[in-house]
């Protein structure tokens, strides 16, 4: 167990960081990320409000669906990313980093307050079911989940236990998030463990998961001082938000990073795999073959599905051609590094075909 948010955390179970890590990607592991945030908002034009300062195409978003989102401050720099969900025309959930949950509240009272019912929905857990055995552990508690698509969302009850339900996740498998009251979290988690399929996973098996996922964490693949460019989910900004769409800019952050788009890129997300088996740490700098500093790690470690080491790091964009060879400055060594390609590992996120949609 470790400090985390302001939260006891488990590391990893009994079982271990490379068991639990494999097991979520052969059967289903079970996290427990009641660390979260999960902020409520509503209010009269909640999307066209939620848009001036969200990058999301929110007015158009269909009810029951998610979406990644950034909240950016007016530099373009990233204060957290979060997941959007729309329950209702004029109802919306954020659900936010942990150790940003208590800002993010603040900064939408502040900014939005006036305009919006802003507040932090009180009483409930969230568990993380994860990986490819997830939906058919579902199916066995009473769900049918086969037409139920990523970024979907639903209310459901597993085992006669109420919950609200997004096939969604962060390690790059199928797998299904669950808000359920508190009082039935235990409950549940033991309805699940006692499947064969399903093993309960820790901090270090999540952070392992989510890198070879090419997944971002806060606080290490975005910050304040990076913009969405820089951290390489550029992407979150819908596409009818950016300069040349039907709805452009409008949101906070968005002049400085329209501006950011018409000169060349200075930094870059990308992939390395260190030469040697020592994993690399953050903080870790990087250098280019005439030893001048060029960017440093933001994460790494080993990875059980492809035992290696691999990491993430925002280096000097000039240097990140896939396969450029770049050096890891640790205890007066260099250490060669190939720029690789993202995701280490293949997503396998649950895609439903058009005949079977609702």
């Amino acid at each position: 167990m470790v400090p985390f948010a302001g939260y006891e955390m488990p590391v990893s179970y009994p079982s271990g960081i490379i068991r639990e890590h494999q097991h979520t990607r052969e059967h289903a592991g079970l996290f427990d990320v009641s660390h979260m945030g999960q902020i409520l908002i509503e209010g009269d034009h909640c999307a066209e409000i939620l848009e001036t300062i969200l990058p999301s195409d929110l007015i158009s978003l269909p009810l029951r669906k998610l979406r990644y989102s950034l909240l950016l401050n007016e530099q373009g720099g990233i204060l957290d990313d979060l997941i959007v969900l729309r329950t209702d025309p004029d109802r919306f959930i954020l659900v936010v980093n942990a150790g940003c949950k208590h800002q993010d509240l603040q900064h939408l009272k502040t900014t939005l307050g006036n305009q919006l019912n802003i507040s932090m929905v009180p009483g409930n857990s969230l568990l993380a079911l994860q990986g490819p055995e997830s939906a058919s552990v579902m199916q066995s508690l009473g769900q049918q989940v086969s037409d139920m698509g990523f970024m979907q969302n639903r209310d459901m009850n597993l085992a006669d236990i109420a919950c609200n339900v997004s096939r969604s996740g962060y390690t790059g498998e199928d797998g299904f998030e669950i808000s359920v009251e508190d009082r039935l979290a235990d409950p549940l988690a033991e309805i699940l463990l006692a499947d064969e399929r399903v093993m309960w996973a820790g901090l270090g098996a999540r952070d392992s998961l989510r890198m070879e996922a090419g997944l971002n964490l806060y606080g290490q693949e975005m910050n304040d001082s990076l913009t969405p460019l820089d951290a390489g989910v550029f992407w979150a900004i819908s596409k009818s938000r950016r300069p040349d769409g039907r709805q452009p800019g409008g949101f906070v952050g968005s002049e400085a990073i329209f501006d950011a788009l018409s000169r060349p890129q200075e930094k870059k997300l990308v992939g390395l795999v260190p030469g040697g088996r020592v994993p690399l740490r953050g903080g870790v700098e990087l250098l280019d073959q005439a030893d001048n500093p060029i960017g440093h790690v933001t994460s790494g470690g080993y990875s059980p599905s492809l035992s290696h080491p691999i990491c993430l790091a925002i280096i000097d964009s000039r240097h990140s051609a896939i396969g450029n060879t770049i050096y890891a400055s640790v205890r007066n060594r260099q250490i060669p590094t190939t720029v690789s390609t993202l995701p280490f590992v293949k997503h396998r996120y649950h895609r439903v075909p058009d005949n079977l949609k609702k």
